[in-house]
């Protein structure tokens, strides 16, 4: 991908967070604060400052923004913000840390939003020890809209996914080429091969456990365990579903595995998936109620008397599950926008036929859309 540098990445960081004040003077708040930490996870520190964990981050409404990282050391080497301050210095204390560097001109007075996970005593908490400003921790909030805004990915984003996608399917051509050869016979070893070659290729660890099912276990959604030294692939229907990041950024694919001479259910439930994911993928286009896609798919498998029991699909980003779920529930205004990356991941299972998933990653374009992964249905 291309290489930025320093100045261009400091000018993403800063127009992502330009939306953020943006939006504090739009409604009139003083200051939004987000925190990533052990208790809870948000991926909206790293997005606005490219810091990847444990850290504070307070965006006033003349946007001066203010980072309060737990490693320092860390945060001034790979993280763009207006000011850095320890943490340390404040006895790693959330509520001391933040009332400190609330001194800065928060435009809009008052209002400041906390995250709305925050839990109620910690809101007390603030309530009481920041008693001059009228602490907000609610639903439709300031970290709402970020969350709105990391649905659509900017030329960074889609890069780095990119990226992700085109070192995946790297992999998925080894992994192909070794069960061949005969190289890989446990679900075991096509995961350590992931694992090793994420990292060789530049990513910074793979997208979430990785699941290797062979033909015994292939029937579960999400394989428990996540791999063992179970025979991957044996004779029937394999699963592997994996993902690898870059630069902050996960793909997500899935690849069944066919072996040996399969039965006239299997075969079927193999071209129903097959089915499923070609017609489907022409509903992922701009405009269209991301809805649509889904009901597509329940209806080709209600024609064969089989059900879906997961949703098409999801956003990826930071986070592997990221809005908008491609779901039947999804309300209609819920629509594909040119920007989004979105996985397309149609699956049948059965105790007894054992289970098929094809997933790629999607990404919305301004004409349609483009498949970046390139997962597919192997048959040995």
């Amino acid at each position: 991908m291309k290489e930025y540098s320093k100045e261009e990445l400091k000018k993403v960081y800063q127009d992502r967070r330009q939306k953020i004040v943006e939006y504090l003077n739009l409604h009139e708040i003083g200051a939004a604060i987000f925190i990533d930490s052990e208790a809870h996870r948000d991926p909206s520190v790293r997005y606005f400052t490219g810091h990847i964990s444990d850290a504070i981050l307070i965006i006033p409404a003349q946007g001066n923004s203010i980072l309060i990282p737990w490693d320092e050391i860390l945060a001034k080497k790979i993280a763009f913000c207006d000011k850095i301050v320890p943490y340390t210095k404040y006895k790693n204390q959330e509520i001391p840390a933040v009332k400190a560097n609330l001194f800065w001109n928060t435009g809009y007075g008052p209002k400041i939003e906390i995250p709305p996970t925050t839990p109620y005593p910690q809101f007390l908490m603030y309530v009481d020890q920041l008693n001059q400003w009228e602490i907000r921790c609610r639903e439709n909030s300031v970290h709402d809209y970020a969350v709105q805004l990391r649905m659509v990915k900017d030329e960074y984003e889609i890069e780095c996914t990119k990226e992700a996608a085109r070192i995946g399917d790297l992999i998925i051509n080894q992994i192909e080429e070794k069960i061949r050869s005969g190289e890989i016979k446990t679900e075991t070893d096509v995961a350590l091969l992931i694992e090793k070659e994420c990292r060789l290729h530049g990513c910074e660890k793979t997208g979430f456990d990785t699941l290797a099912a062979g033909p015994a276990r292939s029937w579960a959604i999400h394989a428990f365990p996540g791999y063992t030294q179970g025979e991957w692939p044996g004779n029937g229907l394999s699963i592997l579903d994996f993902g690898v990041v870059y630069n902050g950024y996960t793909s997500d694919t899935t690849l069944t595995v066919l072996k040996g001479e399969l039965s006239p259910e299997q075969e079927e439930i193999v071209e129903l998936v097959q089915k499923a994911a070609d017609e489907c993928l022409r509903l992922y286009k701009p405009g269209i109620p991301v809805k649509e896609a889904c009901e597509q798919a329940e209806m080709i498998f209600d024609r064969a008397n089989r059900k879906m029991p997961h949703t098409l699909g999801h956003g990826i980003g930071l986070e592997i599950h990221e809005f908008p779920r491609v779901s039947t529930k999804m309300p209609a205004d819920v629509t594909f926008k040119p920007g989004m990356i979105i996985t397309l991941e149609p699956g049948l299972y059965d105790e007894k036929l054992g289970g098929v998933r094809l997933e790629n990653d999607v990404l919305i374009t301004e004409e349609g859309n483009e498949v970046i992964t390139h997962s597919k249905i192997i048959r040995l």
